[in-house]
C-alpha cells in the first residue's frame, strides 16, 4: 500500500518543482547558504503540495482513469490504493506543507496555498474547459517561480523570466494535449473532455504560436539578463534553448512522445544534453564571470 500511495504521489513528477530555484540561481544567491537552504526547504514543501494535488486529481477522475488504456493501472484507478487512505494521506500533506511554509514564510505559504486552490479548481471544473486548461497548468508554473522569489530577498531576478517561464510552461501543455489527441484518436473525449475542444490542427497552431513567442522573449531576457554588469553573455545560451524546444516538437511530432513530459525528460539523451550544457552555461555565466 505504502508504495502505491508514493506511486500516486508522483515523484518524476517533483522535476517540475525545479522552477523554484530560479530566483535563487538568476539572482546570483546561489553560493549564499541561507538561501540555499531556505529553497531547498521550500522545494521540499512544494514536492508535498503538488503531490496531495495528484491524489486528489487521481480521486476526481477515478471512473474516467479506469476507462484510459494507460491510466487504468494508476494505483487508485486499478484499486491498489483504497479511496480512504488517499483521502488521508493528501489531507496530511495539504496541512503539513501549509503550515510548515508558513513558518517558512507568511508569502510563501499563501503562494502554496494558492497552488493547491487553483488546481483543485482546474480538478473539479476547469481542466474540462478548452485553453482554460493549459492556462492553469502554466498558472502553476508560473507560480513556482514566484514561490522562489518568496523565498529569498531578490535583487537581481528578472521580470522577464515569468513571461519565459509562462510561454514554455504553454508550449509545453499544448504539446502533452496534441500526444493526448494523437495516442487516443476517436475516442479521445471519452477519456478527457477537453479534447473534444482541440483538433491537432488547432493545437499545432498554437504549439507554433507559443514556441516562436517562447525563443523571442528568452532572448530579450538574455539581451537585459541583470547577469554580468556591462555584458550580454547569457545571449550564448540561445542556442541550446533553441534546440529543446526544437526537440521537444520533433519529440511530440515525429515520435509521438509528449503525453508526459516529465517522462521525456527522464528518458530522451539528446534533451538531457541540451538542458544540461545549458545549467552549466548559465551558471559560468553568473558565478564565473
Amino acid at each position: 500500500m505504502l508504495k502505491a500511495l508514493f506511486k500516486t504521489m508522483r515523484p518524476r513528477q517533483w522535476t517540475k518543482n525545479v522552477f523554484i530555484f530560479a530566483a535563487l540561481v538568476f539572482d546570483k544567491q546561489l553560493l549564499i547558504f541561507n538561501s540555499f537552504e531556505r529553497t531547498v526547504a521550500g522545494f521540499i514543501l512544494f514536492c508535498m503540495i503538488s503531490s496531495a494535488v495528484y491524489i486528489f486529481n487521481d480521486l476526481a477522475d477515478v471512473e474516467a482513469d479506469r476507462q484510459h488504456p494507460e491510466k487504468k493501472n494508476r494505483p487508485i484507478a486499478s484499486g491498489k490504493l483504497p479511496v480512504s487512505i488517499a483521502w488521508v494521506a493528501g489531507i496530511l500533506l495539504v496541512v503539513i506543507s501549509v503550515v510548515v511554509s508558513y513558518i517558512l514564510s507568511p508569502i510563501f505559504s499563501a503562494v502554496v496555498a494558492g497552488y493547491f486552490l487553483i488546481n483543485l479548481a482546474y480538478s473539479k471544473w476547469l481542466k474540462h474547459v478548452p485553453i482554460i486548461d493549459v492556462l492553469i497548468i502554466a498558472t502553476g508554473f508560473v507560480l513556482r517561480v514566484g514561490a522562489g522569489v518568496a523565498l529569498i530577498n531578490v535583487v537581481r531576478f528578472s521580470p522577464w523570466l515569468y513571461v519565459v517561464m509562462t510561454l514554455l510552461a504553454l508550449y509545453l501543455g499544448f504539446g502533452k494535449r496534441r500526444a493526448e489527441l494523437a495516442l487516443l484518436e476517436g475516442g479521445a473525449g471519452s477519456h478527457r473532455k477537453v479534447l473534444d475542444g482541440y483538433t491537432i490542427h488547432l493545437l499545432d497552431q498554437y504549439i507554433m504560436i507559443v514556441s516562436g513567442t517562447t525563443i523571442v522573449a528568452y532572448s530579450l531576457y538574455t539581451f537585459s539578463a541583470p547577469n554580468v554588469e556591462n555584458t550580454h553573455t547569457m545571449m550564448l545560451t540561445i542556442p541550446f534553448v533553441l534546440y529543446a524546444i526544437f526537440r521537444y516538437l520533433y519529440l511530440i511530432e515525429v515520435k509521438h512522445a509528449g503525453g508526459a513530459p516529465e517522462e521525456i525528460l527522464l528518458s530522451d539523451r539528446p534533451l538531457q544534453v541540451a538542458l544540461l550544457l545549458w545549467a552549466l552555461l548559465v551558471l559560468a555565466v553568473f558565478y564565473l564571470t
